[in-house]
């Protein structure tokens, strides 16, 4: 159940790209749908504007299976020129903030019944383009219920049990004057005390000099702030510290307050066909991890589709979810909404639409949990530190600390000289999307 991290990659993109992996070998002659043979090199495109007051991305990545083995990675479209056309005259461009994700201004959202349009043109000059999206309205969600369940849902296969969580459920009055279509989301929010992990490395708040070395021990710090993990490379210099290559990671304390961000990567929707006018009663909208006995804080939110993004959506969902068995149709890659100008036929895959929003905030006590969470069963035994339980439910490992000095039983695998001492705290960095030094709204201190 751990959360991906990395560059800002949605959860679609991952689902699409999953989906990309299996068809890589795979053909079928359904003539409504494009499939991949042989070599794989897909665009991926994920965007949506809302009428909130809330940072807005679009997001550009490739899909690209490797020449030699295969195996499909997923990798960010850089320097592309990304705008969104508002009522086919007005223009709002994005910039990159991260490879791959352009984000829209901050002062700017989107207006139920305003249409909505996306231009990318890569650094190659190939030009692509959506359908323009008319902003349906959503009515608001006028209940939030949860109810803790012991088996509220199944991790992977390989773990062979369940794990317990709290059910969400919310109430809304289906406009009757209308066909309305739905979606819904959460957003989980957990206190976080880790804020970065160094794989064959160590984290460094200041940058190291290349090929600069102290004593044939040390590598040194320069004065520009880093703030990143440091990972040597055997340039076989004379006077190179030790390099080691085995296979270790030190995890690191938060600086400051962090909250860990984690995101439903499953499809909930609705078509209001057989019940126009009605109350969505006690409609499910999310199953939450029982990851701790801390409280928790989850937002919630309806999301109103158009009639082409719900059926997009639809056999998406159909593909993604209802998937598994012997019988069922193996799956196929879906184009969405936006097409290559110059050559229609190129397969891009995801969907670019504008949803109003209605949003709540749900705190979650975990006072009526029963059992223990998953974060306390580490078969090694029950953890010490604030923080560790939530760790190992996220990564299935305990927290790994560098060796604080002097360093009397183990020493660090990397040595640094200068910069501030050892061992250093992280910032809690918003660059991957999985964490947040800003308190959420709505969270109960």
């Amino acid at each position: 159940m751990s959360n991906v991290t990395g560059n800002l990659v949605s959860p679609v993109t991952l689902i699409l790209a999953g989906i990309i992996l299996i068809l890589f070998s795979a053909s079928c002659v359904d003539p409504e749908t494009i499939t991949v043979r042989g070599t794989t090199n897909v665009v991926v495109v994920d965007g949506v504007i809302t009428n909130l007051a809330e940072l807005m991305n679009i997001q550009l990545n490739r899909s690209k299976s490797d020449p030699l083995s295969g195996r499909i990675g997923v990798t960010p479209i850089s320097n592309a020129t990304v705008e969104i056309i508002v009522d086919s005259s007005q223009v709002i461009y994005a910039h990159e903030t991260q490879p791959g994700n352009y984000q829209l201004p901050a002062n700017f959202k989107g207006q139920v019944g305003h249409a909505y349009q996306l231009h990318v043109w890569l650094l190659d000059k190939t030009e692509y383009v959506s359908t323009q999206q008319i902003m349906p309205a959503t009515p608001p969600i006028q209940n939030v219920y949860t109810q803790f369940n012991p088996k509220s849902l199944a991790l992977t296969p390989l773990s062979g049990f369940f794990i317990a969580g709290h059910d969400l459920f919310i109430d809304s009055h289906d406009p009757a004057d209308q066909h309305n279509y739905y979606r819904w989301d959460w957003t989980l929010y957990e206190r976080q005390y880790y804020c970065k992990s160094c794989y064959k490395g160590v984290y460094s708040v200041n940058n190291i000099i290349p090929h600069t070395y102290k004593d044939q021990h040390y590598y040194v710090s320069g004065t520009d702030q880093y703030e990143d993990c440091f990972t040597p490379v055997n340039y076989q210099d004379y006077g190179q510290p030790p390099f080691h290559n085995e296979d270790w990671t030190y995890d690191y304390l938060c600086r400051t307050q962090c909250w860990e961000i984690i995101h439903n990567y499953s499809l909930n929707i609705f078509d209001d066909l057989y019940s126009n006018g009605g109350l969505i009663g006690r409609r499910k909208v999310g199953q939450i991890p029982f990851y701790q006995h801390d409280p928790a804080l989850v937002d919630i939110r309806q999301s109103g589709l158009t009639a082409d993004a719900y059926r997009y959506y639809k056999l998406f969902a159909d593909q993604t979810q209802n998937t598994g068995s012997l019988v069922d149709t193996p799956p196929t890659l879906l184009p969405g909404n936006i097409h290559n100008v110059a050559q229609p036929t190129e397969l891009i895959v995801g969907y670019f639409t504008a949803s109003a929003v209605s949003l709540r905030h749900q705190w979650l006590d975990r006072k009526d949990t029963s059992g223990i969470p998953y974060g306390e069963t580490d078969p090694a035994g029950p953890h010490k530190n604030v923080g560790d339980d939530l760790f190992y439910a996220l990564n299935l490992r305990r927290p790994n600390l560098e060796p604080q000095p002097p360093y009397f039983q183990e020493e660090p695998k990397v040595f640094i000289w200068g910069g501030p001492p050892r061992v250093p705290t992280a910032v809690c960095s918003t660059r991957d999307n999985t964490k947040t030094p800003y308190k959420p709204e709505g969270w109960r201190d």
